[in-house]
This record gives structure tokens, sequence and C-alpha cells, in this order.
């Protein structure tokens, strides 16, 4: 599978397919309760965020997924957001995405992300396919400094954060 990173080209379907792709998970995880799972403010305020890079996943001409990435001057870099269009699941597109960011910004000391308890292909995507460790594990004992007490997300307050050392010497 070969994808290309590029620039962002409407808004509109980035936050509809995002919206479609992180429900799927929390529709089979606890139903579908009519809500949105990633609301439109987080996904805007994931694009306005200092060093943010706000790419499409394109396979053969066709968006396939989308990405964000934040680049900071310390090298420590943040996966913020990255899905897969959920028709396109299955299919080798994240693990292709994840070794093009890699790719594009070769500087990366550590890579950080964090993803809910419950997403299971997450933990498993990120955990066996991109070879991040989890570092931490977010919880009402353990709160994400990140997010206020108001923040509403699916799966509440249980959170991994993952870390990917990049070894430059390999």
């Amino acid at each position: 599978m070969t994808v290309e990173l590029v620039p962002m080209r409407d808004r509109e379907n980035f936050i509809v397919n995002i919206q479609a792709a992180f429900k799927k998970a929390v529709v089979e995880e606890f139903g579908d309760d009519g809500e949105e799972v990633i609301p439109r403010a987080d996904v805007e305020k994931s694009f306005a965020e200092k060093g943010a890079q706000v790419f499409d996943i394109v396979s053969d001409g066709k968006i396939v997924g989308g990405a964000v990435v934040v680049i900071r001057p310390s090298n420590r870099n943040e996966l913020s957001l990255l899905f897969v269009n959920v028709d396109c699941h299955g299919k080798g597109v994240g693990s292709a995405a994840w070794r093009a960011i890699e790719a594009r910004y070769p500087q990366t000391k550590v890579w950080e992300t964090v993803t809910p308890y419950f997403e299971k292909r997450n933990l498993h995507f990120y955990i066996n396919k991109c070879g991040f460790h989890a570092v931490e594990f977010y919880n009402p004992h353990h709160r994400d400094p990140n997010h206020g007490e108001d923040d509403d997300f699916p799966g509440g307050d249980y959170f991994f954060r993952f870390e990917k050392s990049v070894d430059k010497t390999r």
C-alpha cells in the first residue's frame, strides 16, 4: 500500500470522515447514543494548535484518511489525530500512513500520542504495528493534564499515553 500525505484540502470532509471513523469503535463498545464522538470543536482545536500540520492521507488519488501532527522545536512531536476512513480499515492504510509521517519528520526524537482504553484496534496498531510503548494510563486518579474536568470523551477519563523513541543509530 502506497499513501501520500497531502495538506488538507477540504476541512469539512476531514471532520466528517474523522467523526465517522472514531464513531465506529464507540458504537461497537457502548452503542449509539446519537452524540458526536469527537466533537467538531475538538477537531478544530487540533488544527489550531501551535505547530499543527494537517494532512489528508491519499492513495490512488482518493482520500483514505487524515492526520494531524504537532511539530515542536524540541523534536518531541505529537501524533494528535490519525484516522483511516471506515471503508479502508484493515487494508494497511494506517501503517503506510504512519511510515509516511515518520519519513516526513526524520528529525523527530520522540513521538507521543494518546488513545482511549477501549480502542483495541488502536492499541494493537500503536504497539504492534508502529512500535509505540504505553508510558502512562490516565484515569480519574491520574488525570491527563491536557484535558479539563469538563471534557466529555467516550470512555471518560481512561486513556493510554504512548511514546515512540526514534533511535537514529539503526
